[in-house]
């Protein structure tokens, strides 16, 4: 196998949940850019629209919209979606995150960041995982954290919904890599989304972020293009359970 082929995703079918903004959308027109032909899923018609660009750009692509925090809703069309759109490539990316002290928090902001963050991978590694095992080959990328490490501040929800989906990670990668299934993370640093717009509408905060990141500068969905193909394709057919951090040198310091 020569070395672009390595990286080949041309016959593959990519899911990519959260698909419609920042790393999802990232992710899913780099997979399609590799060949898969990519299905997105997601709760808004965002992800209509990243169907029509990777199309326009000479892609393959089909969107679904599901309430990714609606852990009922997900369970109950999860098999009907694997079925549908048998996947070769699932990767995990959707996510939330609320920010407040941890004592103040009724328990609404968990239920919630639990539901996108963990219960969907689950289900939906359940789901597509059946047929990957069957077929002998597929790839799991869950999409973790900096605070699948590290504790983070007033963010006590999401830093446990990604610890725990980095267990997740590990867990699955265990019991199915004897099938031909590699299940792997990603792990991004302070990248420019929405969900960081309040750390970089900071200006104390931004600086102190910043100061700690070697690269100096956020990263972009883009710079997680390379890992996800990596990690989706042959090259990576021998590496399971793994976390690839991709921080700009974050987590070196």
């Amino acid at each position: 196998m020569t070395t672009p082929s390595l990286f080949s995703l041309v016959g593959s079918r990519a899911v990519v949940t959260g698909g419609g903004s920042g790393i999802g959308r990232g992710i899913a027109h780099a997979l399609a850019a590799a060949g898969a032909s990519v299905v997105l899923i997601g709760r808004t018609d965002s992800v209509e629209r990243v169907r029509d660009e990777i199309i326009e750009a000479g892609g393959e692509a089909d969107a679904v919209l599901v309430d990714l925090g609606d852990t009922a809703g997900v369970a109950q069309i999860a098999d009907e979606l694997a079925d549908r759109h048998p996947a070769d490539v699932l990767v995990n990316c959707a996510g939330v995150i609320r920010r407040g002290p941890f004592a103040l928090d009724a328990g609404e902001n968990w239920r919630e960041v639990f539901a996108v963050n963990l219960d969907a991978p689950r289900i939906l590694s359940r789901a597509f995982g059946d047929g990957m095992r069957e077929r002998g080959r597929g790839k799991i990328v869950n999409i973790a954290s900096l605070l699948s490490f590290q504790g983070g501040w007033e963010v006590a929800s999401y830093t446990s919904s990604k610890h725990a989906l980095l267990g997740l990670t590990r867990a699955l990668a265990n019991e199915w890599a004897g099938s031909g299934v590699q299940v792997n993370a990603i792990a991004p640093g302070y990248i420019a989304t929405d969900n960081t717009a309040a750390l970089r509408a900071d200006s104390a905060r931004e600086a102190e972020i910043l100061g700690r990141i070697p690269a100096g500068r956020w990263g972009r969905p883009d710079d997680l293009a390379g890992a996800a193909v990596f990690l989706a394709s042959a090259a990576s057919d021998y590496i399971t359970g793994h976390t690839l951090v991709v921080d700009g040198g974050w987590m070196s310091r």
